[in-house]
């Protein structure tokens, strides 16, 4: 029954969000255990008069690592291309590459079959659109940027020079989108950002998702401090795992995004999680897709709520309700 449900949320992301025409060639990258959601990305292809080909990869080892050459090949030769996959690749010289061709991309990372059937995939995203747009444009070059929670985050950084990112789910050539988060996004200056961050919601990564505990880091001259992250076996998980990473660079302040999908909901899930209306995360780690400089081991989101952004002194966000 799932397959045939699923018809819906597949014909919405390749018509909607990817904008699919008769005649394009579109590469659908995928793993074993998302064949289902490939075949039904893969169906809603054919129905608008384009061809796809899927593109199935041994799964890759970490979030971030590069997808075969093979692969990043055939993205780079696309129209357009969807990343069904569970480990991402979105953080990567191959969706770089690609976009930089001008081809255009979307990102189902983590998606399950449930996804594709309810919740942040039916939203309205030409409304949502128009939010974001706002938010990265507050944000873009701003010089200071702030961040406060009631929970404890108390976060500078700067964002002088930097594009603002308004990632709407809607992309055109030259752009990828993760799907169904609706966020705008900044990539901090490298060393800029000093403070405290706490999240409360979820770090939807390595099996950690909706948090028992807050995960509470100091960061200085934009790097968290290891020995600084504290918490409960959630800290635990996520400070082993970046030990293990065996790169510094793992720590560094990467992003500033908000998420603006009013049908996403905390659920343990990537793209769901990332897009709840009115919340906020910091990207560690990779931020070369967002705008910054720096490819690391790895890109997680450490995603917390009720939220206050400020940026240049202009309020974007307060207690996490939208201002703007």
């Amino acid at each position: 029954m799932k397959k045939i449900l699923m018809a819906k949320g597949a014909r919405s992301i390749v018509e909607i969000n990817l904008g699919v025409k008769a005649g394009e060639n579109v590469v659908i990258v995928t793993e074993p255990k998302q064949m289902r959601i490939a075949e039904a990305l893969a169906a809603a292809v054919i129905a608008t008069g384009a061809e796809p080909t899927i593109h199935i990869m041994t799964p890759r080892e970490r979030d971030g690592q590069e997808p075969p050459k093979t692969i990043a090949a055939a993205m780079k030769e696309s129209d357009a291309f969807i990343g069904a996959v569970f480990t991402s690749i979105t953080h990567t010289h191959a969706v770089k590459d690609a976009c930089a061709a001008g081809s255009r991309g979307v990102m189902l990372t983590q998606f399950n079959e449930d996804q594709m059937i309810t919740g942040g995939v039916n939203a309205n995203f030409y409304e949502a659109a128009e939010n974001c747009k706002k938010v990265a444009a507050a944000m873009a070059g701003a010089e200071v940027i702030t961040i406060t929670t009631p929970m404890g985050t108390n976060l500078k950084l700067s964002g002088k020079g930097r594009r603002g990112n308004a990632m709407t789910g809607l992309v055109e050539p030259g752009k990828f989108g993760p799907i169904p988060t609706v966020e705008a996004n900044v990539s901090p200056v490298e060393g800029t950002a000093n403070g405290v961050i706490v999240a409360d919601a979820s770090i939807p990564y390595i099996g950690i998702g909706l948090l028992k505990t807050p995960v509470k880091v100091d960061v200085k001259d934009g790097y968290i401090i290891p020995e600084s992250i504290s918490g409960g076996e959630e800290a635990k998980k996520l400070a082993a795992d970046w030990i293990d990473k065996k790169d510094p660079e793992v720590y560094n302040i990467a992003e500033v995004g908000v998420g603006l999908n009013p049908e996403c909901k905390f659920t343990g899930s990537m793209l769901e999680d990332e897009g709840v209306f009115g919340s906020l995360h910091i990207g560690v780690g990779t931020s070369i897709t967002l705008g910054g400089v720096i490819k690391a081991a790895c890109h997680y989101d450490l995603i917390m709520t009720k939220p206050t952004l400020t940026a240049d002194g202009v309020v974007i966000l307060k207690d996490g309700e939208l201002m703007i």
